[in-house]
């Protein structure tokens, strides 16, 4: 089994570690941040070595990496820690769930993560660095650029194009044949029916609260 460092020591890096270890090729072996960051020796088990020192702990030509952050200042932090890791001389391994449905047959970039009940359509292209939480539908032809986040119960229709640095928040959907722009940040529930602009953000109007409290309304 090839030999996996992963990047973090959060909620993500937690979940990476799980999934790598319970459904890849893949041996975790240990963790690595920044040594400013670094409040501890160990995490899950496994040691915690500062991001400085790694390629000295565990060379990149026998290990690989993966870089379990967030979706942080428009997926940038996670997509900068890509870039060392690559500079580096690291292969970045990516993570595709036993569990979704994987039609394409296109190639997809590295150190993606993608999780349990996904449904990925024949056609659909994704970049470097692209996770997607559980439970999307990723249309037919589609395009995902590098650096996005997809969280759970999204939908992306046939043909749409999502450029990079986009997050797509929980149950929002993306209609079919429209470009969704670099750096747009879609929130929660919200519907997107046409091309959006660089950088815009797009959020539903909120559920409001009923005058009477629950033991007063007839179910």
């Amino acid at each position: 089994m090839a030999k996996l460092v992963i990047f973090g020591a959060g909620d993500i890096a937690r979940l990476a570690h799980f999934y790598f270890t319970r459904d890849s090729e893949h041996s975790v072996v240990a963790f690595t941040v920044d040594r400013s960051f670094r409040k501890a020796d160990t995490f899950e088990g496994l040691p915690l070595v500062d991001f400085e020192d790694v390629r000295t702990k565990c060379p990149a030509s026998e290990h690989r990496m993966f870089i379990a952050l967030s979706y942080a200042n428009m997926n940038r932090i996670r997509a900068e820690k890509y870039a060392q890791a690559k500079t580096m001389g690291y292969t970045l391994a990516s993570y595709i769930s036993s569990r979704c449905t994987w039609l394409t047959e296109l190639p997809t970039g590295d150190n993606c993560f993608v999780l349990e009940d996904n449904t990925v359509q024949p056609f659909v292209k994704i970049g470097n660095d692209v996770t997607l939480w559980s439970g999307n539908h990723i249309g037919h032809d589609a395009i995902i650029e590098d650096h996005c986040f997809v969280s759970s119960h999204v939908v992306i229709a046939g043909r749409a194009h999502v450029g990079e640095y986009c997050f797509l928040g929980v149950n929002s959907t993306i209609r079919n044949a429209i470009t969704i722009a670099p750096d747009t940040l879609v929130g929660a529930g919200a519907i997107i029916m046409a091309d959006t602009k660089p950088k815009s953000v797009y959020v539903p109007d909120r559920t409001s609260v009923f005058p009477r409290t629950s033991d007063r309304v007839k179910i």
